[in-house]
């Protein structure tokens, strides 16, 4: 978190304290050595942490350089270089923008203050994760952390066979065939007394 934010109370932080147990250092370890590998760079911070693995990604140079490779081509024309607060927000916004472009769908990216401000490490992963997959289904053949995306697998049905499947019951719509009630009996019967 940033040095110059307050303490978090009440419900906010209830919700910190669960964003922060969502953080896996399994996965941060997995992207580290994916992006490493794919950037051919090494990270700043070599130490395992939400707070380490942030001050590696925090300017945002690394992402953007991160995105370019896997496009092979420029996605993020310009990487700014400087130290200002602004300049890095804008990388994490130019990575974020080049991530929709190339394929990710909105609910798979994080948005800049998490990771700026360390607010959510946790979705900053599921980003990089869905990044690779994507990748991968776009024809990156290099190295790779996350799932295969399925690809489309369209059948195609004689009209003999579409008719058949007409005549066919399936189970999830029920059968009552040797099906009764008889001799079925729970607790006691109810005595109608006039």
């Amino acid at each position: 978190m940033s040095d110059k934010r307050a303490e978090k109370s009440g419900m906010d932080r209830e919700i910190r304290a669960k964003l922060n147990a969502k953080y896996s250092e399994e996965q941060e370890r997995q992207c580290r050595q994916w992006i490493e590998a794919v950037t051919g760079e090494t990270l700043i911070d070599q130490e395992i942490g939400m707070n380490h693995f942030n001050k590696c990604l925090k300017d945002g140079t690394v992402l953007c350089k991160l995105i370019n490779t896997l496009n092979g081509e420029a996605l993020v024309k310009k990487i700014n270089t400087s130290s200002m607060a602004f300049k890095q927000m804008e990388n994490i916004s130019s990575f974020l923008d080049a991530c929709k472009v190339f394929g990710l769908k909105d609910g798979d990216c994080f948005q800049t203050p998490d990771l700026y401000e360390n607010q959510n490490m946790s979705q900053v992963t599921v980003t990089l994760y869905a990044l690779s997959s994507v990748a991968i289904k776009k024809g990156w053949d290099g190295p790779s952390i996350g799932v295969k995306i399925a690809s489309q697998n369209k059948r195609e049905f004689t009209k003999e066979q579409l008719e058949e499947g007409k005549k066919v019951i399936g189970l999830q719509m029920g059968t009552n065939k040797g099906a009764s009630q008889a001799g079925m009996n729970f607790g006691k019967t109810r005595a109608i007394v006039d």
